[in-house]
């Protein structure tokens, strides 16, 4: 995996990846004070909840779950010193779905924080993760 990182201006910069896909990331820092595409760590907690949405949709679809919407809310904290890492970090996912099975959302959540989402692992290293859940029927 590759990716290349271009300083557009001010405190913007291009990140483009291997696949061809590129993305603003911003600052709140340099002449303007106004960031104009999320920051470096939003991006990292927005990698999370893609991992982990994808995870939980495709563990549910395998198990024959009638899920029909997956939205992820993060809530994050970080350290006052640099590096500011994150150090507490909340998912509240929100399941939208025909009779979708309690114990089985439970699960993948479970499935996807322990084995699968490889961006999960790497914050749980330095951060304390948490999750929790509310299905709404669809």
């Amino acid at each position: 995996m590759k990716a290349r990182i271009k300083w557009i201006e001010d405190r913007n910069f291009l990140g483009q990846s291997d696949t061809g896909h590129a993305v603003v990331m911003g600052s709140m820092g340099g002449k303007t004070g106004v960031a104009i595409a999320p920051t470096p760590m939003e991006m990292i907690l927005m990698g999370l909840g893609g991992c982990t949405s994808y995870d939980v949709v495709h563990i549910l679809e395998r198990g024959r779950e009638s899920i029909i919407d997956c939205a992820v809310e993060i809530e994050a904290e970080r350290a006052a010193e640099d590096p500011k890492i994150f150090t507490r970090i909340h998912l509240h996912f929100l399941l939208t779905g025909k009779a979708l099975n309690p114990a089985k959302v439970e699960r993948a959540i479970a499935l996807s924080a322990e084995k699968y989402c490889s961006a999960s692992a790497m914050l749980a290293k330095a951060a304390d993760i948490t999750h929790d859940f509310e299905i709404v029927e669809g």
